[in-house]
């Protein structure tokens, strides 16, 4: 037969195996870690569990919760399928999440899409000691084939036509985002094929991740089953993040409003009869060899110059040595450059997570498998230089769970780079001002970001070592990590004080518009209150899901104050909240007003604030008038200007 024969079997026996190997998954619902079930996470579960039923269908059908601390930290992620009925709901879920307790005795982690009911999947019940909201999970999977096979003397062929023909249809749909809802990634629809007269089929993912990673999910559930079930009569295979099925009779009363897709048109039958199929067949598989071959080529090449490289970078780089000393004492770990370089891929496109005022943010992984955020100045920059120096002087010495932390640096050449702990959730900017992702954030994760956020303040401003003013507190400047806890960032701009200094004047304003106090951008006045100036607007930013310069004309605290004293503070609030407890709301629109006085000395400390956020029965002072109304403009050479026209609110 000769030796290319030999090579092509071989090559198609590895393809194979290579293909094998992604389809072994864990079945089970039931995975992780093992646990005490009378222990901490248990209870916690338990408690958790307790109240998910109600919580889902008061935010509208999808929640997002987690409770306790870690490593004994529950994270819960619940949704109700598009156009549930209130008790179908509330039953799913009560019934999932008993299921989880009963089955799931002594594992982290679970996942259940299904119901009190074999004929529908309305819910899903999903349980972590690792946050995974806003993660694509792809492991483990569960599968429920229908146990009959299509009739062999049905055309086999025509009828996987039409079928792929529907799945291409369905995915298509559910992954353009309905941002309307929260059920955004949802389809459902009836065809009709030349063999069989209805055909069901139904796609949904979770609405916490993006439409990319819901088309690729989907993607593999569709593979999985066909690899699997090809020839049965209907069944579906799910992952914690997406869920397919398709049956030839209707499930889950999702059909009930969809219109009904005729069948594709029917392919001509090619002239030349089987022997064309054949060739192409054989055409298929000789272009697969040739392409696998070409892979594995590829993939060697890579292999080589990636362990090339890291053998010369051990050669040069000694962490343990890879220290820096600044004049008061302070030790962080100076970078090698080839160590960053490697880490972001060269600075790749990829890797970019965000451009900033003096520089770009890329993502990175070192060789020890951390992962890390970047920052890479923007060269020969005065003001980045400043800011390097700045934020290298400062962070060194602080250290606080709602501060992100700088692990270290970088300054060869002419390159100043920054290296930070990596926040994987992005800033708060991408979430509460986005109409996808605003509805993620449900009141108990507003309200747990809004306190991390008066911690980290408290801690700038009294509990340090350093008294500290961020000088640009703003949502875009607060990060969020897996289990969206705050962490304020962006300490270029930040002004040290000496422990017994509590105000300071200067002549470079630094800063974002609309969140400066009028003494800091109006005279140069900083203080403690400046920032607290700014924390007001953010929070009310929170409460409303709005910009501050949405408010054309007077700014989203003369806003909420007019509302406020109208008593109509209810227009003030996000309407993803209205189901929410609306005295806690009031309350922080209450607390938000104090904040963004006019006057400084009115304005409370962060540690008062942080007082008030945790009592229900201390009395809160009234607050006066805001500081100002905010009109702008746009000048001829397009840059934006801004006036500030003091108001006399309270007198109206």
């Amino acid at each position: 037969m000769g030796k290319c024969p030999v090579m092509m079997i071989f090559l198609a026996s590895s393809l194979l195996l290579f293909l094998q190997t992604l389809e072994v998954v864990n079945a089970d619902l039931c995975f992780g870690s093992s646990f005490n079930g009378n222990g901490s996470y248990a209870q916690n579960r338990r408690k958790l569990f307790s109240n998910l039923a109600n919580k889902v269908v008061s935010n509208g059908g999808f929640y997002y919760a987690s409770l306790g601390q870690n490593p004994n930290r529950v994270n819960a992620i619940v949704l109700c399928a598009r156009g549930y009925k209130r008790q179908d709901c509330l039953s799913c879920v009560e019934t999932l999440a008993q299921l989880t307790q009963s089955t799931c005795l002594n594992r982290t982690d679970s996942f259940i899409w299904g119901n009190n009911n074999e004929d529908s999947v309305s819910c899903l019940v999903r349980s972590s000691n690792r946050s995974t909201f806003g993660n694509l999970e792809l492991r483990p999977h569960a599968t429920s084939p229908h146990e009959n096979r299509i009739d062999p003397s049905r055309n086999m062929t025509l009828f996987m036509q039409e079928w792929e023909a529907t799945v291409n249809r369905t995915l298509e749909a559910a992954t353009k985002a309905d941002t309307s809802s929260v059920h955004k990634y949802y389809s459902a629809v009836e065809a009709g094929f030349t063999e069989f007269p209805n055909v069901y089929m139904l796609m949904q993912c979770t609405p916490d991740i993006t439409s990319e990673e819901c088309k690729r999910c989907l993607g593999d559930c569709v593979t999985f089953y066909r690899r699997q079930y090809r020839g049965r009569q209907g069944g579906m295979a799910s992952f914690p993040s997406c869920f397919f099925r398709w049956d030839l009779y209707t499930f889950h009363g999702a059909f009930d409003n969809v219109t009904r897709v005729p069948a594709p048109p029917r392919p001509h039958a090619p002239e030349m009869g089987s022997s064309i199929t054949d060739k192409k067949g054989r055409s298929i598989w000789y272009t697969i060899i040739v392409v696998f071959t070409f892979i594995n080529l590829l993939v060697f090449i890579g292999f080589f110059k990636v362990n090339a490289r890291r053998r010369k970078l051990n050669k040069r780089i000694n962490v343990g040595s890879a220290e820096y000393s600044d004049p008061d004492g302070q030790f962080m770990l100076r970078f090698d450059l080839d160590m960053i370089l490697m880490a972001t891929n060269d600075f790749s496109s990829e890797n970019k997570l965000g451009q900033g005022g003096f520089g770009t943010v890329y993502k990175g992984i070192l060789l020890n498998g951390i992962e890390i955020a970047v920052k890479r100045l923007t060269r020969g920059s005065e003001e980045g230089g400043m800011e390097f120096k700045n934020e290298v002087s400062l962070l060194t010495r602080l250290q606080h769970k709602n501060l992100v932390k700088l692990l270290g640096f970088c300054n060869e050449g002419d390159e100043e780079i920054l290296v930070y702990e990596f926040v994987p959730n992005s800033s708060l900017d991408h979430f509460i001002f986005d109409e996808e992702k605003r509805s993620l954030l449900t009141w108990e994760v507003r309200f747990k970001i809004i306190e991390g956020v008066a911690r980290g303040l408290v801690y700038l401003h009294e509990d340090s070592q350093l008294k500290i003013i961020h000088r640009d507190l703003k949502a875009s400047n607060i990060l969020l990590d897996a289990e969206m806890n705050p962490k304020v960032a962006d300490f270029g701009t930040a002004r040290l004080f000496d422990t017994d200094e509590t105000r300071a004047e200067t002549r470079r304003i630094a800063g974002t518009r609309g969140y400066m106090a009028p003494e800091y951008l109006n005279r140069g006045q900083i203080s403690a209150k400046s920032d607290v100036y700014s924390f007001g607007v953010m929070l009310l930013e929170m409460i409303s899901g709005q910009r501050n310069n949405s408010f054309e004309g007077e700014g989203l605290a003369a806003f909420a104050w007019k509302r406020w004293r109208e008593g109509r503070s209810e227009i003030i609030i996000d309407p993803f909240l209205v189901e929410n407890p609306s005295n806690e709301i009031n309350k922080l629109i209450h607390i938000g007003l104090l904040c963004v006085q006019e006057n400084a000395t009115k304005r409370p400390t962060m540690s008062s604030v942080i007082v008030w956020l945790g009592s229900e029965t201390i009395t809160i002072p009234l607050p006066t008038a805001p500081a100002f109304t905010w009109n702008q403009s746009q000048s001829e050479d397009g840059t934006m200007s801004m006036s500030n026209i003091f108001t006399e609110l309270s007198s109206r």
